[in-house]
C-alpha cells in the first residue's frame, strides 16, 4: 500500500510517496519518490506509476541476483517469472473482495475438474461447477467422485488463504482433507503401492517417513532455488516417494500450488488434455532427467497465468 510521508529537509517540508515491498529473502524494503509541487488532493496517479515502474525494475534485478541460475532457469526466465509475479499481485490488488472470491471460485472449479480428471474422475466441468457452486448432485454421479470434488475445493480454499505450509503435519493434513469420506486410509501408506502401466518402484512403507523428512529438509535448505523450480523438483520427488495409499497425484499437484501461493506467485493448472505429456515428464524425472518436468511445469505456469488470470481481468476492465 502506498502512503504519503512528510519530511523536513533544510528547514522545508517535502512530501514523498512511499511503499514497502517484501523481498525474496523475507526482508522488507521501502521505496519512495519525491512529490514535486505537492498540494492537498493532488492527483498522484502518475507518481504511483513511476514508483511502481522503479519498484518492478529493482525487484526483478534483485531476484535475478538472489536466485541461482540452474538449468533452464537462466536470468531471462527468472526475469519473466518475476514480471508475472509482480503483475499477478497488481491484478489481485485491483480486485474487489467479491471479484477475488469469484476468481478463486472459478480457478478452484477448473483446477478441481482437471486434477481429478487426470486420475480418472468422470465428472464433467459442468458437474463440478454444479456441485461446488449450486450444491446440486446428479443421481448418476459416483459418490466417491463427488467427495473428491468437495474435498479438493476445501483444500484449495485453505491454500489460497495461506493456511498450509510445506511440512509433514500439513502434508498429512492435506491428504486427509482430499480423501475424507472416500475410504482411503489416513497417514502414510502401510503396504506398498504399485503404479499400473509404469515400471517404477515407489518408496517402501518402512522408508516413507525418512524419505519425506529428507524431501522437506531439501525444500527448506534450498532458499536460493527459484520457487517455481523448487515446486517442480519437489513434485517429482514427492511422486517418486508416493507416500500415501492413494491420492498422491492430487496431493502432489496441490503441493505445487502451496509452494507458489506461499511465495506470492499465481497458481497453475495441469489439464487432463496434457495427461500423457505430464506422465511422460514424471517418468523422465524418475529416470533422473529432471529438466523435462521442470520445463513442463514452467509452461503450465505461464499458460495458466495468461489464459486464466490475465483474461479474467481483461473482462473486468
Amino acid at each position: 500500500m502506498t502512503f504519503i510521508s512528510t519530511k523536513i529537509i533544510n528547514g522545508k517540508k517535502r512530501q514523498y510517496l512511499e511503499k514497502s515491498i517484501r523481498l525474496p529473502n523475507g526482508n522488507s524494503k521501502k521505496y519512495s519518490i519525491y512529490l514535486k509541487d505537492y498540494k492537498p488532493n493532488i492527483d498522484i496517479k502518475e507518481y504511483e506509476k513511476k514508483l511502481d515502474k522503479d519498484i518492478k525494475k529493482d525487484i526483478i534485478q534483485y531476484s535475478t541476483k538472489f536466485y541461482k541460475k540452474l538449468g533452464i532457469f537462466d536470468e531471462k526466465l527468472i526475469e519473466r517469472l518475476e514480471e508475472i509475479k509482480i503483475d499477478y499481485k497488481k491484478i489481485t490488488k485491483k480486485l474487489t473482495k467479491k471479484q477475488m472470491e469469484d476468481i478463486i471460485d472459478r480457478f478452484t472449479a477448473n483446477f478441481t475438474y482437471e486434477s481429478n480428471a487426470i486420475e480418472g474422475n468422470s465428472l464433467t466441468l459442468k458437474d463440478v461447477t454444479m456441485i461446488l457452486h449450486e450444491k446440486k448432485i446428479s443421481k448418476n454421479n459416483d459418490l466417491r467422485e463427488i467427495y473428491e470434488t468437495i474435498n479438493t475445493r476445501e483444500a484449495m480454499e485453505l491454500i489460497f488463504k495461506n493456511k498450509l505450509k510445506i511440512n509433514e503435519k500439513d502434508i498429512i493434513k492435506l491428504h486427509k482433507i482430499i480423501t475424507q469420506n472416500t475410504r482411503i486410509s489416513e497417514g502414510y501408506k502401510k503396504i506398498p503401492n504399485f503404479l499400473l502401466g509404469k515400471d517404477l518402484e515407489t518408496t517402501p512403507p518402512e522408508n516413507v517417513k525418512q524419505e519425506m523428512d529428507k524431501l522437506i529438509n531439501w525444500y527448506n535448505e534450498n532458499e536460493y532455488i527459484h520457487p517455481l523450480q523448487k515446486a517442480s523438483i519437489f513434485h517429482g520427488k514427492f511422486e517418486k516417494i508416493h507416500p500415501f495409499e492413494d491420492g498422491n497425484g492430487r496431493v502432489g499437484r496441490l503441493l505445487i500450488n502451496i509452494i507458489l501461493i506461499n511465495n506470492g506467485y499465481s497458481p497453475l493448472i495441469i489439464r487432463k488434455s496434457q495427461r500423457l505429456a505430464y506422465f511422460s515428464c514424471l517418468e523422465a524425472f524418475d529416470n533422473k532427467y529432471e529438466t523435462k518436468l521442470i520445463r513442463f511445469v514452467v509452461e503450465k505456469y505461464k499458460d495458466t497465468y495468461k489464459k486464466f488470470f490475465e483474461i479474467y481481468v481483461k473482462y473486468l476492465n
